[in-house]
């Protein structure tokens, strides 16, 4: 099935608890957010970005960082964050969603196109990328039709499907068509997200190493952390938190 419009919407705020801030650290040229919405602009099936973040005062910067880069910001609730996913799409009148989070700098353009490519031939209600024995944490990007996302705002009842966007969609199985785009290899070992200032320290290192400009893989990562597998210990202890923001 063909979609007129698909967007990607970044969530993000300031108010992380393990790293505050994160978003708009630097990772040499730009800040994480930057590369996270540089990233989303190179998806070739997307229509366009959004960045979602709250209306408190404290994310003003969030705001002034997407005009940096030329993209829409829609401001919600803070912690209702379906509402805000909601609000975002309505407003764009868009037919499908990408929904990225901002402390994924490392997101591989090429891995979230396929999964939207899967998503449409399979005529899916929802899609993500499969984590478990699979791809590494930090390629996160799920796939949803607005229909879905319309659905899951009028009837998620707890503050866990309020607080996390998509959980009313894949713990309904008998309400929607739902897939899980597996690796073929398990790279789950291989934690690629920013939540924790060892996080910071393992993917300072990725970039500084690799980083010339322009995007760069998730197997060019992969090659490297397969070369300096010292490096996979910095964050191998972190335990994932769930905010993606």
């Amino acid at each position: 099935m063909k979609y007129n419009k698909i967007t990607a919407i970044i969530q993000a705020r300031m108010g992380s608890t393990r790293l505050p801030g994160k978003v708009l650290r630097k990772l040499e040229d730009r800040t994480v957010l930057g590369h996270v919405i540089t990233r989303c602009l190179a998806v070739p099936s997307v229509s366009n970005v959004i960045v979602a973040t709250s209306n408190l005062e404290q994310d003003d910067v969030i705001a002034d960082e997407a005009a940096e880069y030329g993209v829409y910001c829609y401001r919600g609730s803070e912690h209702h964050v379906l509402s805000r996913f909601f609000e975002a799409a309505q407003v764009v009148k868009t037919d499908v969603v990408v929904r990225v989070t901002s402390d994924c700098p490392l997101l591989d353009p090429a891995i979230t196109e396929q999964l939207i490519q899967s998503f449409m031939n399979g005529e899916y209600d929802y899609a993500r990328i499969k984590l478990t024995n699979s791809f590494p944490r930090g390629l996160d990007s799920e796939v949803f039709t607005f229909k879905s996302l319309k659905q899951a705002y009028e009837k998620a009842k707890t503050e866990y499907e309020r607080e996390h966007v998509t959980p009313y969609i894949y713990n309904n199985p008998e309400q929607f068509r739902i897939y899980s785009m597996p690796n073929l290899e398990d790279h789950s070992k291989y934690r690629l997200t920013l939540d924790t200032p060892a996080d910071w320290e393992l993917i300072s290192r990725i970039y500084q190493e690799i980083y010339t400009g322009s995007i760069f893989g998730w197997r060019e990562v992969l090659d490297l952390l397969q070369k300096k597998t010292e490096w996979v210990k910095i964050n191998e202890e972190v335990e994932q938190a769930h905010s993606g923001e």
